[in-house]
């Protein structure tokens, strides 16, 4: 009970603590600097290669159908799994690639050598002038973009920063 000599008493009020507690949420923060880098260079990266597609004379070819063209230019002949594993589609997704690009004459055919229940694919010359095209224009747009859009600065700055992706991309 309350009296003159005794308040009426509450609950002791205590101090906020300095620091939350671990297992307390923490307030919501922004990104960090290094998400938003991630996130921005993705989206760039994947604009540049969409400019670069459009602008190659083989738009009639997709991404996937490229991929095993420029695989086989650089690496040369091998079977139908092997390029699946590559790739990283199903044996059935791939074949269904080699016969498109086999049907337009881009790629041929011809009998493993040690093991008859396989076939080894590779590139033939119109292939090879197919892809070949298909760089050169893709490096075109970009050579005229570089010189057209930035100036002297700009493109050391982005010489620097080339090399700073490859080391990003070195495993």
């Amino acid at each position: 009970m309350a009296t003159p000599d005794h308040p009426p008493t509450e609950p002791a009020l205590r101090p906020e603590p300095a620091h939350r507690p671990e297992t307390e949420p923490r307030p919501e923060a922004g990104p960090r600097a290094e998400e938003r880098i991630a996130v921005d260079l993705a989206a760039v990266v994947s604009q540049l290669m969409r400019r670069m597609r459009a602008a190659s004379s083989q738009g009639a070819l997709t991404p996937s159908q490229r991929a095993v063209i420029s695989r086989l230019y650089t690496e040369g002949p091998t079977t139908t799994a092997a390029l699946a594993r590559a790739e990283l589609v199903r044996p059935q997704s791939m074949r269904m690639i080699l016969a498109a690009l086999e049907e337009q004459t881009l790629v041929e055919r011809a009998p493993h050598p040690t093991d008859g229940r396989q076939v080894v694919f590779s590139i033939t010359e119109r292939g090879r002038e197919a892809i070949t095209s298909v760089r050169q224009a893709k490096r075109s747009w970009l050579l005229d973009a570089i010189d057209n859009r930035l100036d002297a600065d700009e493109r050391r700055t982005l010489a620097e920063a080339t090399d700073l992706l490859k080391r990003l991309v070195q495993e």
